[in-house]
């Protein structure tokens, strides 16, 4: 037995079991509906609609706060708000936008690509709200060189808000909750998942199963461990300043191939958009096929974006600014560009070039390289080096939010912070040994255990997130 194989028969059973626990379904009209997405889904709407569609009534007045109208010198943070998006969205912008589609597309059909979009724009309030209380309720600790810690997200406004109704105890259980979650979620959604498709991508470059790599899984794992480590020592300001510079190349780069291909297809645009919406709307399998595309392009929109799960609240805490409405408008801009903008440029790629009609069962990253290279025959080498910065990126993000679940769970220590990324990087090295059936099960199910207190403590804190939009605007107004 190798090394990967060894890994894969003790990885395999473990995310079974979680998986079968956090993603627990129930008879819905015949279909089974997990009901860890349908909490997503209504909190996504209760807020869109509870919010007055802030999404769309205050698009243009977020890329107003982003490009730096609204700015004031002085306010304290790490970060500029750009660094704080890219950050942000350096966890998200990652494979879930290229195997994570394929996911959605092999398994559910071209309707998950309509319901991912849907998930997306209801999803941008929901980021909205986690984000603006990720700042609202940051803390900022002190240290005796001159140094200022600020950390932020969930755990500590789950914490806080319960405290400050008297009701202590709940609040510590559900901050210590969260932070358990995004600690092993970290995992998950980083180190697992991100270097599982980027070791996949490598073998399809490098001959399949006759690569040298094949049975090395462990080996290229171990290559991305060191990349990541030599970042993620440095903190947020170092892996703010990284992502700054790779999320706006790489997602410029994978749009124009994207788009190339979209062009050089042109007039099957109208037959792909009508296939589309079809399977989503009135698919031709029944109710069935609509519930399984439905639920698919839910969980994927889910996994890519983050709405509702709660970790770009982490990203966003160290900001410099005093205006915690303000950078929750800027967070929402997450989604749009992440789900509504590149997540569709990928599906369109792959309705429009035929590719999931020869899936074989649940394909990832494979079935993108596939639909690209019908088009650009070379393309698959530009994507494989476009798969390594997005999983790069993302695994440098989701390394930052798993420290700060670590030091809100055992202290401010930097015993604490080198520990986590030590076994953190160790589990980069099991994410490339693992296939991806038991890889998808594990990332998911640890990162979507987050919407649970995540979501609970927005319904909390509702009221207070509508008064403070209202003075918000009334202090712009008075000025």
């Amino acid at each position: 037995m190798n090394i990967d194989q060894a890994i894969e028969d003790r990885l395999g059973p473990a995310s079974e079991a979680i998986a079968s626990f956090v993603f627990y379904s129930v008879p819905v009209m015949g279909q089974e509906v997990k009901l860890i997405l349908a909490w997503l889904v209504i909190a996504a709407l209760f807020f869109t609609f509870y919010l007055g569609f802030i999404n769309i009534r205050y698009f243009a007045h977020a890329i107003a706060i982003l490009r730096g109208k609204y700015d004031k010198p002085g306010a304290s943070g790490h970060i500029n708000r750009f660094q704080a998006l890219t950050t942000s969205l350096s966890g998200t912008v990652g494979l879930g936008n290229i195997a994570g589609v394929a996911v959605a597309v092999s398994v559910g059909g071209p309707g998950a690509v309509f319901w991912m979009a849907m998930m997306g724009l209801f999803g941008m309030t929901v980021k909205f709200a986690e984000v603006m209380l990720g700042v609202k309720y940051r803390h900022e600790k002190h240290l005796p060189d001159g140094r200022v810690k600020i950390s932020g997200g969930p755990m500590y406004y789950l914490r806080d808000a319960f405290n400050n109704r008297d009701i202590p105890y709940i609040g510590n259980i559900m901050g210590a909750f969260f932070a358990v979650c995004v600690l092993f979620g970290a995992i998950g959604a980083g180190s697992l998942f991100q270097t599982n498709q980027t070791y996949q991508q490598l073998l399809t470059i490098s001959g399949g199963q006759e690569s040298f790599f094949a049975d090395k899984g462990w080996l290229v794992g171990l290559c991305m461990a060191v990349l990541v480590g030599i970042v993620i020592i440095g903190g947020i300001k170092s892996i703010a300043a990284v992502a700054s510079k790779i999320v706006p190349v790489m997602g410029i780069v994978y749009l124009l191939a994207g788009f190339v291909v979209i062009a050089m297809n042109y007039q099957q645009i109208p037959e792909s958009l009508l296939i589309i919406v079809k399977e989503a709307l009135v698919p031709e399998a029944g109710l069935g096929a609509l519930f399984g595309a439905l639920l698919m392009g839910v969980q994927r929109a889910s996994f890519s974006n983050e709405a509702g799960l709660g970790s770009a609240a982490i990203a966003h805490s160290s900001v410099k600014t005093d205006q915690p409405v303000s950078q929750g408008f800027v967070g929402m801009l997450g989604p749009f560009i992440d789900t509504i903008i590149i997540c569709m440029v990928t599906a369109f790629v792959i309705v429009i070039s035929g590719a999931y009609m020869d899936k074989d069962g649940m394909e990832g990253v494979e079935l993108t390289s596939r639909a690209f290279a019908s088009s650009i025959s070379w393309f698959p080498y530009v994507l494989a080096f476009t798969v390594f910065l997005f999983a790069y990126s993302t695994l440098i993000s989701w390394s930052y939010y798993g420290v700060k679940g670590a030091t809100f769970l055992f202290g401010e220590h930097s015993a604490v912070e080198i520990g986590y990324k030590l076994f953190y990087c160790l589990a980069v090295i099991v994410g490339a040994s693992a296939n991806l059936g038991s890889v998808i099960n594990i990332t998911d199910s640890l990162v979507f255990a987050m919407a649970v207190p995540n979501i609970i403590g927005l319904y909390l804190l509702a009221p207070e997130i509508k008064s403070d939009i209202r003075k918000y605007f009334q202090d712009i107004e008075n000025k």
